[in-house]
């Protein structure tokens, strides 16, 4: 079965790059600079960021629905990330070396199955989620911490 991974569309994040450190803070953001790679991976171009890049640590609401599964959690954008990683049937290094969580949810958002898989073998858990003709798009996490990754759908 083809796929295509989505990042996070940068719009959202822009006004956010120039801002005041002060102001981050205010608003519940964290500047941080990327020590090594891998260690913090971008979700808008799901990309690992390099050494001394810029992020910005944001809650992030990634699954907006009006039911039980509605869900935030902290994630890292790279200040200056200019366009969402859209690819059919490639897995960007960042899914590819981590263990991952993986959920498929139905039109009504609602969760209808889920597997932990390494991210080697992230192909045949699309294949298997995505084969269930009522999943609409698959969430991957980073399993570890639980962050967000990047959302999967049919190609």
């Amino acid at each position: 079965m083809h796929f295509r991974i989505l990042g996070l569309e940068p719009t959202a994040f822009r006004p956010l790059f120039d801002m005041p450190t002060e102001a981050l803070a205010a608003r519940g953001i964290v500047r941080v600079r990327a020590e090594a790679t891998p260690g913090y991976p971008d979700r808008i171009e799901m990309r690992d960021a390099e050494p001394g890049e810029s992020l910005l640590l944001v809650n992030h609401v990634h699954h907006d629905v009006a039911n039980p599964y509605r869900a935030s959690h902290a994630i890292y954008v790279r200040e200056g990330a200019s366009a969402a990683y859209d690819a059919v049937d490639e897995v960007p290094a960042c899914l590819r070396s981590r263990l991952l969580s993986v959920r498929a949810f139905d039109a009504a958002g609602m969760m209808i199955d889920a597997e932990v898989v390494e991210g080697t073998a992230l192909e045949s858990a699309i294949d298997r989620l995505l084969g269930n003709p009522a999943a609409q798009a698959l969430h991957a996490h980073y399993a570890k911490r639980g962050c967000y990754a990047g959302r999967i759908v049919r190609a």
